[in-house]
């Protein structure tokens, strides 16, 4: 797996986010995509040494665009210059949660886990809820000393906590969220050596999974919304 090839294509990307560029330099897109989807693939071996549940996956299907959506956006270049992936037992799909892998240049790459969709009101609720039933057990897996070497719990909050929720919870500023995740950002040059860097990223994604676990109780009668 060659991870430096993918960085160095998303860095000239950047540099050069117009579709001449693009199309000029599609067999690098081409095979920078290759790339990432090896080393999402070997990715997915290392996971499920612990989560079985996300080995049915095709390293294709768990991929995001690479192309903006650019509509209703003041930035009008036409690519982000990244490579995204969400891997969970139903591929990419937010809900039910998994682990979130975006590779981009200037040390923007990071590692995530949780719910960062705050547009699905359903979710927020149902994680509110399981928050003010479950608190115990919500504090036991953020305070675990493995966890918080590597983690805080983010996510966009109100003000205030929400009509229905006591304001004295002990989880109170976590009922006040709209989105639970994690994020562990990754250097450039952690990237440069594809072995030690899935080592540390399956590492990691294991610390991560009881969090995961707890949001995916939570979200078990979820829906999707359809179109």
């Amino acid at each position: 797996m060659n991870t430096q090839f993918i960085i160095d294509y998303l860095s000239a990307l950047g540099m050069n986010n117009n579709r001449e560029w693009y199309h000029a330099n599609k067999e690098d897109y081409k095979k920078a995509n290759a790339e990432f989807e090896g080393l999402l693939h070997a990715l997915m071996l290392e996971i499920g040494n612990f989560d079985t549940s996300i080995l049915h996956n095709n390293p294709k299907d768990l991929t995001f665009k690479i192309v903006r959506d650019t509509r209703f956006s003041h930035d009008k270049s036409p690519y982000n210059p990244a490579f995204r992936a969400h891997i969970s037992s139903k591929g990419k799909l937010p809900v039910p949660v998994g682990y979130y892998l975006m590779i981009k240049p200037d040390d923007q790459s990071f590692l995530g886990g949780g719910l960062f969709a705050d547009m699905f009101k359903d979710a927020t609720t149902m994680i509110r809820d399981y928050i003010a039933w479950n608190g115990d057990e919500w504090e036991k897996i953020i305070h675990e000393p493995e966890f918080e070497k590597y983690f805080t719990v983010k996510g966009t909050a109100l003000k205030n906590v929400p009509a229905g929720y006591e304001k004295e919870h002990p989880q109170a500023e976590f009922l006040k969220y709209k989105s639970w995740y994690l994020e562990y950002p990754i250097r450039d040059e952690e990237l440069s050596d594809a072995e030690a860097f899935l080592t540390k990223a399956a590492e990691l994604f294991r610390i991560m999974k009881p969090f995961n676990d707890y949001l995916n109780k939570a979200l078990v009668e979820f829906r999707m919304p359809t179109r």
